[in-house]
């Protein structure tokens, strides 16, 4: 795929670059939580929370849904598609690198042992 294909990722980029925002979509990988959660976990205050939230949905990283007095969240994980796609090719390359030096290491002699010392 071309630089022209990925056009939502150097916005995508942008939201993930905030810290707090990062901690929200861990703390959403292991399911729904309510906003109060979010605020608990986060140490910040609930506005800033939910200006958080909003940035996140408006990228297409959460989804929210009403549950009677509270506010639902939870990841959408179709959301980092394209930038999981972009970065496909350098987890490969990565992969290839590191399978390398495994096999390069599988060469190398043992280490000798010095007298007396123990494993």
């Amino acid at each position: 795929m071309s630089n022209q294909q990925y056009k939502e990722v150097p916005a995508l980029m942008e939201v993930l670059a905030e810290p707090n925002r990062r901690l929200i979509l861990d703390l959403l990988r292991d399911g729904e939580r309510p906003v109060g959660q979010l605020v608990g976990a986060l140490d910040v205050s609930q506005p800033a929370v939910s200006k958080h939230l909003r940035i996140l949905r408006d990228a297409g990283l959460v989804e929210v849904r009403a549950s009677g007095q509270q506010r639902l969240y939870r990841l959408q994980p179709e959301g980092l598609r394209e930038l999981d796609e972009w970065l496909a090719p350098y987890r490969a390359m990565w992969a290839g690198h590191l399978d390398a030096l495994e096999r390069l290491v599988d060469t190398l002699p043992a280490e000798p042992t010095v007298r007396g010392e123990t494993s």
